[in-house]
């Protein structure tokens, strides 16, 4: 087995009380794909044969799909691939019937450059962390919110992308993608995940936490969907992209090259939504479509509002935000760091915000759907988010006519594998977030202090857990409790979460 396993979660089916599974791994291409034998506890085998949804060279890629049912106590599904005591596998755990999932959220989990690897020491050791809190109280969803893998290498060691950037812009734009280079670029993704996700920690966690990941740029590469229009539509920028969809469908989703029912829009983007219970998970794909002009099409954003509008009963909705939407407006930390001798991590991403000019109405209305949301449905709203190296809290409030008042939260975790920008970015980012923004009339938004200190941000790498409360009593047991777990720091940094009361 060259790769894997590799978990992914596909759903909770209410009717059949089953938490749905897929296990990938990646073999030679000579090899039989080794049947999947999985239990619970002494329970009876279940044998699965794998599927094959992508082949690359003289390597196949394999998922086999798991169904377990839920029962009245959390259970742990233990599974092998192959026979023998040596056979690869691991175990995961599923929620009681009716229980809340123990969920952990990441992001950023590698390095945009061997400039900002050369400044961490010990490249995992917040993986490791992960990985000692999950084996004392098991987490039953790893939701990765973007950079699962950087890209950003290809520019330097594919030595027919360096010779395309160093044409002017007029002949580049319209350079057709030489099929040899094609070649090169699907080998470089296909090795990129071979090579990232076999880090011991990384891939312990990917073993034994099924996941839901939605990708970010450098999962293609450092600002995708922000580059000026000709130089977006190029044919060597496309063709990086069909490439980096491919391998994110692949090894993120799990998917062939068919269609998937959880995609809203297949055709348009790779938005896909999840309901256990009376929690709904929302990652929206603010990638696939994204341009200088807008975020998502019409189109995606109709979808998304279309699967949310026929979930009823919802208690909580999280919604993936691989960039904050609530976060200080970077166009004024260009300023002050313009002060700040020497290159800075965050320049780059300025045109890549919400805050952008050109996306500012697009996120309006995506509050504005949010927040009618949790008012007509009495739902809770949360967003989970990454990208901007730093962990961090916001709030949306609205006081709007008949509104009285809706909050929604902004969880921000980032990054678990990358440094954090320069403590003088942050310091000037620190300073910016005192001001209460206006998103709109009677809608305001702002970066809160982390639990128990005065900073907004912590310049330290983070993951961040979400968690039920053990009560069993309304509306106790409907509380979220939120730790950021910081490098470091002993003690998590906690919030809590409560539930709206319906009326």
């Amino acid at each position: 087995m060259i790769l894997g396993p590799i978990l992914r979660f596909l759903g909770a089916d209410p009717q059949e009380n089953t938490w749905r599974v897929s296990c990938l791994i990646v073999i030679g291409g000579a090899d039989a794909p080794p049947p999947l034998t999985w239990s619970i506890g002494k329970g009876k085998k279940t044998k699965v044969e794998g599927v094959e949804i992508a082949t690359h060279r003289d390597r196949r890629v394999i998922t086999y799909a798991i169904e377990a049912q839920r029962g009245d106590e959390p259970r742990a599904v233990d599974y092998r691939l192959g026979a023998g005591r040596g056979a690869p596998g691991s175990s995961f755990k599923i929620p009681a019937r009716g229980e809340r999932p123990r969920s952990a959220f990441a992001s950023c989990c590698g390095f945009s450059s061997l400039k900002a690897m050369k400044t961490v020491n010990d490249k995992y050791e917040r993986w490791r962390d992960l990985l000692t809190v999950h084996a004392a109280a098991p987490y039953h969803l790893l939701i990765l919110g973007g950079d699962q893998v950087y890209a950003d290498p290809l520019w330097e060691s594919i030595r027919g992308l360096e010779e395309w950037n160093e044409q002017s812009p007029l002949i580049a734009n319209v350079l057709p993608m030489k099929p040899e280079l094609a070649a090169e670029i699907d080998d470089f993704f296909f090795d990129l995940y071979l090579h990232r996700w076999a880090q011991p920690d990384y891939a312990a966690a990917l073993a034994s936490v099924p996941t839901i990941m939605m990708w970010d740029d450098h999962d293609i590469f450092d600002g995708w969907g922000s580059y000026p229009p000709l130089r977006q539509s190029s044919p060597v920028f496309q063709g990086i992209f069909a490439v980096a969809r491919r391998w994110f469908r692949t090894f993120q989703l799990h998917l062939g090259e068919g269609g998937s029912p959880e995609l809203l829009v297949p055709e348009r983007g790779l938005t896909y939504a999840y309901r256990i219970d009376d929690i709904a998970i929302l990652a929206l794909d603010l990638r696939s479509e994204r341009r200088q002009e807008h975020i998502m099409s019409p189109e995606s954003w109709r979808a998304a509002f279309s699967w949310l509008e026929g979930q009823h009963g919802l208690s909580h909705l999280m919604v993936v935000s691989s960039i904050p939407v609530v976060f200080p407006d970077l166009t004024r930390l260009q300023d002050l760091l313009g002060r700040i001798p020497g290159e800075q991590e965050l320049e780059d991403d300025l045109r890549d915000h919400w805050y952008s000019r050109a996306h500012q109405g697009e996120r309006l209305r995506l509050i504005h759907r949010l927040l009618d949301h949790s008012r007509d449905r009495r739902a809770r709203v949360t967003l989970l988010s990454g990208d901007v190296h730093v962990p961090g809290l916001g709030l949306i409030e609205s006081t709007r006519p008949g509104d009285g008042l809706i909050t929604i939260s902004q969880l921000i975790s980032s990054a678990l594998v990358h440094p954090p920008p320069p403590a003088s970015v942050v310091y000037a980012l620190d300073k910016i977030m005192s001001e209460r923004g206006e998103f709109d009339r009677g809608i305001t938004a702002s970066m809160q202090s982390l639990p128990g200190t005065r900073r907004r941000l912590i310049c330290a790498r983070n993951w961040m857990s979400i968690e039920p409360d053990d009560a069993t009593s309304w509306p106790s047991r409907r509380r979220l409790w939120v730790h950021w777990r910081i490098e470091g720091e002993t003690e998590p940094y906690t919030t809590v979460i409560a539930p709206l009361d319906p009326q």
